[in-house]
């Protein structure tokens, strides 16, 4: 072989690894925001610690230059082992140690940050090994090799970044794609090593290192033939055991659980958005004060995609259409064929007066067709950055573009008992945007809704006054006032106020 090959194949075996490394990366970034929330954070946690570690792990690469040939071949073993078996750990840890009160109640946490350190180090030591390969091929200018090297690992990477949202992400699913990244880390590491280095391995070192490479793709491959039972297995443990159906939609995952006869439940990314037990009440709490509140024909549901939102909207007359603005149509097609769900929705999507759009909810609104008399914000909690923009001073100033005079907006705000300072800082926000507001609260079986109707003018008539409003608030409805925290500031695009 002549050095110009070999270097070419060294250069390809960069490529190879560091498009392997930013998949690792990103598989961690991309389930932690799932199974924690909050994707600023997590993905600020995984890059920050892995690029400490790559730094620490340059460093004690300085102690295998000696060996750097079987020093490179067992840290690419560690590392597909490590990167390949991340996502289903991280998972594992989050479904049968999340929530139950042990020790390890935090253990997807702990587990994030020792995987960001584990796969940063051994990705720190590869270049400087590679570094010492490159130069036993062809001796060169230390500046030309790095720059060689870094070419390689940057294209690589370029590669690895793009192939995970457009191909591993979308055909093979976060626990697949993570165990075939290793499978490739694997064989691309070793057959660099055997195929261009191995004189420089000893005998034991040869045998060592082949065992360790096959023990590695075996264990992968095992993982890959139980994955499926895995994922069933940890669904159950998240859900419990009357998981009827899960699906991943392009956008989210979806689950439903029980049915006719038990309670159904829906969760959207982990998150219960649909309780059976309590769907009644806290949609009539959300939906009810504003409808009682005026004129209510032309009706803009934001979000709502379970169809029960549009449900209670139906059940005042005089409403001529129901607009709902609902970003994944796997929502509303499980909502429109699913017997149990489409039952608990009351068929509402067979109504010709309700239209459905498929479309960013603060894009949409940012060129709404017409003016509505109500708009009902059912869209998930403010407490990660993904759902922060739907609860900012700017959407909210959309919000009012598109209500007719009179018009109300009636707006979730997540539990108050709970997180106090997330319920007021969305009143707050409301307020800023221009927007009179009551704030109020119903209990359920497992937590309380806070709400907050809002009007840009006149004032909307009192919820909790019957002797004023067009009709009684629904049952258990109750002032949020006592809760209140003075002097928060609103939440923008550019400084979301919904930390956890």
């Amino acid at each position: 072989m002549t050095p110009r090959t070999g270097r070419l194949l060294v250069l390809a075996g960069v490529f190879i690894c560091a498009a392997c490394g930013l998949v690792y990366e990103l598989e961690l970034v991309a389930l932690a925001s799932y199974l924690i929330g909050d994707s600023v954070t997590q993905a600020s946690v995984v890059l920050s610690v892995m690029v400490f570690a790559m730094g620490i792990g340059s460093l004690l690469a300085k102690r295998l230059r000696c060996r750097a040939a079987a020093g490179f071949g067992l840290v690419e073993s560690a590392l597909a082992l490590v990167g390949g078996l991340s996502a289903m750990a991280l998972y594992a840890a989050f479904a049968w140690t999340g929530d139950k009160g042990e020790v390890w109640e935090g253990g997807s946490r702990y587990l994030l940050v020792a995987f960001s350190l584990a796969i940063g180090l051994l990705i720190g030591a590869e270049v400087p090994l590679l570094m010492v390969l490159i130069q036993r091929i062809k001796r060169q200018d230390p500046s030309g090799a790095v720059s060689d090297l870094f070419a390689a690992d940057y294209v690589g990477a370029l590669v690895g970044g793009l192939a995970f949202p457009f191909l591993l992400l979308p055909l093979l699913g976060q626990l697949n794609g993570a165990l075939i990244t290793g499978a490739v880390n694997a064989v691309a590491g070793g057959a660099l090593v055997f195929g261009l280095f191995r004189h420089d391995l000893s005998v034991r070192g040869r045998w060592a290192l082949l065992v360790a490479n096959v023990t590695v793709l075996g264990l992968l491959a095992s993982a890959a033939v139980l994955v499926g039972d895995f994922e069933a297995a940890a669904r159950r443990a998240v859900y419990g055991k009357d998981v009827r159906i899960a699906v991943h939609t392009d956008i989210q995952e979806v689950v439903l659980t029980g049915g006719r006869n038990k309670s159904l439940d829906l969760y959207v990314d982990g998150h219960l958005r649909v309780s059976g037990r309590d769907g009644r009440r806290y949609h009539r709490a959300l939906v009810g004060p504003a409808m009682n509140g005026g004129r209510h024909a032309r009706v803009l549901v934001l979000g709502g995609g379970d169809g029960l939102a549009a449900r209670e909207v139906l059940r005042h007359p005089g409403v001529r259409r129901v607009d709902v603005v609902e970003l994944d149509p796997g929502v509303v097609r499980l909502a429109r064929r699913d017997p149990a769900l489409s039952e608990l929705n009351g068929q509402v999507y067979r109504d010709p007066r309700v239209r459905v759009v498929h479309a960013d909810a603060f894009r949409w609104l940012r060129s709404p067709p017409r003016t509505y008399d109500v708009v009902i914000s059912d869209l998930p909690d403010p407490v990660g950055t993904a759902s922060a923009k739907l609860y900012s001073q700017e959407f909210y100033g959309l919000a009012r573009r598109a209500l007719a005079v009179g018009g109300r907006l009636a707006v979730h705000a997540g539990p108050v008992a709970d997180r106090p300072r997330v319920f007021w800082t969305v009143e707050a926000t409301l307020r800023a945007a221009g927007l009179l507001t009551e704030a109020y609260r119903v209990e359920g079986s497992s937590t309380d809704w806070g709400f907050v109707l809002a009007a840009g003018s006149p004032r909307p008539r009192p919820v909790l006054d019957q002797r004023r409003a067009a009709a009684p608030p629904p049952a258990g409805v109750m002032s949020a006032e006592r809760t209140r925290v003075q002097g928060l500031d609103p939440s923008t695009l550019v400084h979301p106020r919904y930390a956890n």
